[in-house]
C-alpha cells in the first residue's frame, strides 16, 4: 500500500514537471524533477519512530583536565611546558529514546562527543589514549601536521588493554579539529559508536579579535552527526555496510534534533560533520520561514581572510566551519537550523530536513561582540601550472579505490612522492557515480583551486577564502587543489572521508620524500610505523607521575616538532637554491616505507612536471579488474606479510 501511494505520488509530480518542463532548460527541468522524486520518496524510518524533535537541550562536551597541573612537565630541550592527558576509551549506556532500552556507545572518558581539548599554540601536549573498549583503536588528530608515529596511521592500533602516548605539536594557527578514531577496517565502526571530539586551537591573533567567546556560553560546538537504531533502542551497526550508512536520527553533540536557548545577540558556532556518511547542506528558518543570513568566518585551517555572508552552507564529512549568527533580529522568535532534502546523492528519510533548534529570549542585552571585515591573513600556497596527479575515486566491485589501487595492496598504494618543501597541484575525480566523496589530505592545508562539473563549476567563497584539508566531491564532479607538502618528512594517507568508503579500501599514501643533502640537523619521523612509538601493555607502573614523566622526556629529547619556523623557513631557502642550479642537480629524495611492510616499496619519485596519470592508472585498474575479488581476511594477509624491520637509527635534535 504504502509503495503504491509513493508510485501514484511520484506519477503525479511527474506530470507536474511535464507541463512545466517546455519553458526550462534540461538542467533546470533535471533538478526539479530530482528534486519532486527525493521529497516524495524519502523514507518515513529506518530506525523507531523519534517523536521529541527540539524537545532536549544541546549538550555541551566538557572541558578536558589536564592529569597534572600542579606538577608541570617541562621538555629537556627547550624548557617550554608540555600538557599531559590521558583519555580512556570505553563502553557506556546513552538513553536516546525515552520509551526504549539504551543504546551502547564506545567514547573517550565514555562519553560522546568526547571532552573538548583546550589547547594553546606553541604549547606542546601529549595524551594518553588506553584501550579498555573490545576493539583496537587508533586516533588521528585531524587538521594537526603530527609527525608520522603519532598522525593516526590506520595499522597502528592499540589494542584492548594497551595504550599509545601520542605526541602533539599545536604549532599551527588557531582552528577547530577534532579527533577520531582511525583504525583498519573498524575506523567506520569505532567513530560511529562515539570515538570523536573537538581538539580547540587557541593563538593570541584570534584571541585579539572581538569575535564571540566563552566555551560554552557565546562559542559553541555543533558536532553533527546522523544514526540509525534498532527496535529495542539499540544502535544498528555500519559493519556490514559496504556502500553508506546515512541514519535516519540527526544528532548535535550527542543529542537527537535538540534545542538551544540563545540570548538575542551574536554567536559562533563550531559546526563539524561527524557523521559516517551523510552530508549536510544547512540553512535558517525563521518563524516567517524566511532564511536569515548568517556569517562563515572560519573552516578547517582557520580564520578566513575576511568573513563571508552567506544564506546556506555546505558541509561534507569531516569539514569544518565556523559561523555567527546574529540573534538579535528574532528576540523572542524560534530560529530552526535546517538541512536541504536531495542532496549529495543522499537518502532522505522524514526528519532528516531537521537539525536543531534556536529558541531566543526577549531579553535586551549588551553585546560587545564584533565580527572585523578582515580576519586575518592567510598563507596561501603560490600559484602553480600544470597537475601533478590525476586521482579517481571509483567502486570496483565490493571495492572502493583510489586509481583502481586498493590500501591492502602494500606494494603499490603509495601514489604520490612529493618532494619535502614542494608544491604540488592534485586533480581530484569521483568517477563513482551516484556517490559523492569527501577527500582527506593528512599533514597538509590545500587551497581549493577550481571545480568541474559540480555546485555550478564554482569554488564557494568560504573554499575560496581560507585552506583546507577536507574537499567534497560530488557525483561525476572533478576538484583540483595545491598543497605546500610541508614541514616534514614521512608517509601519510589520503583518503574518502565517508568511513564505510574507507574501511572498504578508498584510501592511500603519499610519501613526502627526505631530501638527503638539506643538511638541516633534525631526527626523522618519516615510518609511521616505527615500534619505539607503537602501542605498549597496560601496566600500573606505566601510569605514576615518574614514570609518565620520564616517558615524555625522552620523546620530547628527540624534538620531533623542533623550530618549525626555521625548518620552513630553511626548506624554502634550499628549493630558492635548487630552483636556480641546472636541472641535472637536483638531489634525489630518500622514500620511507612503514616497517611493518617490508615489502611495501614505494613508488618512482614524482617530480613537479605535470604527470599523465590516467593512461598509466587506467592500465593498473584493467590489471586489477582481472584479479580475484579481495576479502577483509586476505586484505589483512597481504597488509601484515612483512616482517618488522629494525628501527632506523635516531640521533637527538640540536638544543633550540
Amino acid at each position: 500500500m504504502i509503495l503504491t501511494v509513493h508510485f501514484l505520488a511520484l506519477a503525479s509530480a511527474f506530470f507536474d514537471y511535464l507541463a512545466i518542463m517546455v519553458s526550462l532548460s534540461v538542467r533546470q527541468s533535471l533538478a526539479i524533477l530530482l528534486t519532486l522524486a527525493s521529497d516524495t520518496l524519502a523514507k518515513d524510518w529506518l530506525s523507531p519512530e523519534y517523536k521529541w524533535l527540539y524537545e532536549f537541550p544541546l549538550p555541551i562536551p566538557p572541558q578536558k583536565a589536564e592529569r597534572f597541573p600542579s606538577q608541570p612537565i617541562t621538555n629537556p630541550v627547550t624548557g617550554k611546558p608540555i600538557r599531559y592527558y590521558e583519555i580512556e576509551i570505553k563502553e557506556f549506556k546513552q538513553q536516546v529514546y525515552p520509551n526504549l532500552g539504551p543504546a551502547t556507545l564506545v567514547g573517550y572518558d565514555g562519553i560522546s562527543p568526547g571532552p573538548t581539548f583546550m589547547m594553546e599554540r606553541g604549547e606542546e601536549a601529549v595524551v594518553r589514549f588506553t584501550n579498555h573498549a573490545k576493539m583496537n583503536n587508533s586516533v588521528h588528530l585531524h587538521g594537526s601536521y603530527s609527525r608520522t608515529p603519532w598522525d593516526g596511521w590506520a595499522e597502528d592500533t592499540t589494542a584492548p588493554g594497551q595504550y599509545k602516548d601520542y605526541y602533539y605539536p599545536n604549532g599551527q594557527n588557531a582552528r577547530t579539529l577534532w579527533y577520531h578514531d582511525h583504525a583498519i577496517d573498524h575506523t567506520a565502526e569505532n567513530a560511529y559508536f562515539g570515538q570523536a571530539g573537538a581538539y580547540l586551537l587557541h593563538d593570541a591573533n584570534e584571541d585579539s579579535l572581538a569575535l564571540p567567546a566563552g566555551y560554552g556560553v557565546y562559542d559553541i560546538p555543533l558536532i553533527l552527526s546522523a544514526k540509525q537504531y534498532n527496535n529495542d533502542g539499540s544502535l544498528f551497526s555500519p559493519a556490514k555496510e559496504e556502500t553508506s550508512l546515512y541514519g535516519d536520527v540527526i544528532h548535535v553533540n550527542g543529542q537527537p534534533w535538540p534545542h538551544f536557548k540563545v540570548e538575542p545577540r551574536k554567536y559562533r558556532f563550531r559546526l563539524l560533520n561527524a557523521a559516517i556518511s551523510r552530508s549536510f547542506f544547512l540553512y535558517l528558518e525563521n518563524a516567517k520561514g524566511e532564511r536569515p543570513q548568517f556569517q562563515v568566518i572560519s573552516s578547517d585551517t582557520g580564520l578566513l581572510t575576511n568573513p563571508q555572508k552567506v544564506s546556506d552552507l555546505y558541509i561534507s564529512m569531516a569539514e569544518r566551519y565556523e559561523i555567527v549568527i546574529d540573534f538579535s533580529k528574532f528576540k523572542g522568535e524560534n530560529v530552526t537550523l535546517r538541512n536541504t532534502r536531495g542532496f549529495a546523492a543522499d537518502t532522505d528519510f522524514l526528519h532528516t530536513d531537521k537539525v536543531m533548534r534556536f529558541i531566543v529570549s526577549d531579553k535586551s542585552v549588551d553585546d560587545k561582540s564584533d565580527v572585523p571585515s578582515a580576519l586575518r591573513t592567510v598563507d596561501f600556497p603560490q600559484d602553480k601550472t600544470g597537475v601533478d596527479h590525476h586521482f579517481r575515486f571509483e567502486r570496483t566491485g565490493s571495492d572502493w579505490r583510489i586509481n583502481g589501487v586498493i590500501f591492502a595492496d602494500v606494494k603499490n598504494r603509495v601514489l604520490a612522492n612529493p618532494k619535502r618543501g614542494t608544491i604540488e597541484v592534485w586533480e581530484l575525480e569521483n568517477s563513482s557515480g551516484g556517490w559523492s566523496h569527501p577527500i582527506h589530505i593528512h599533514l597538509v592545508d590545500f587551497r581549493v583551486v577550481k571545480r568541474v562539473n559540480g555546485r555550478n563549476n564554482q569554488v564557494m567563497p568560504y573554499e575560496a577564502t581560507g585552506l583546507k584539508d577536507v574537499v567534497w566531491l560530488g557525483p561525476g564532479e572533478t576538484v583540483t587543489v595545491e598543497a605546500h607538502y610541508a614541514p616534514w618528512p614521512g608517509v601519510y594517507m589520503f583518503h574518502c572521508h565517508n568511513l564505510i568508503h574507507e574501511d572498504h579500501e578508498m584510501m592511500a599514501a603519499f610519501n613526502v620524500s627526505i631530501l638527503e643533502d638539506f643538511g638541516y640537523p633534525e631526527t626523522q619521523f618519516a615510518d609511521p610505523m616505527e615500534g619505539e612509538w607503537r602501542a605498549k601493555n597496560e601496566t600500573a607502573a606505566a601510569y605514576t607521575y615518574d614514570a609518565i614523566k620520564s616517558r615524555i622526556e625522552f620523546m620530547a629529547k628527540f624534538q620531533p616538532y623542533n623550530n618549525v619556523v626555521e625548518v620552513e623557513s630553511r626548506l624554502d631557502d634550499y628549493w630558492a637554491t635548487k630552483t636556480a642550479a641546472p636541472a641535472n642537480a637536483s638531489p634525489k629524495p630518500t622514500s620511507v616505507a612503514p616497517t611493518t611492510i617490508s615489502t611495501s616499496t614505494t613508488s618512482k619519485v614524482t617530480t613537479t612536471a605535470k604527470v599523465d596519470d590516467k593512461k598509466s592508472d587506467d592500465k593498473k585498474s584493467d590489471d586489477d579488474k582481472k584479479k580475484t575479488t579481495t576479502t577483509t581476511k586476505n586484505r589483512r594477509a597481504l597488509r601484515f606479510r612483512g616482517a618488522n624491520m629494525p628501527m632506523p637509527k635516531r640521533t637527538a635534535a640540536p638544543v633550540a
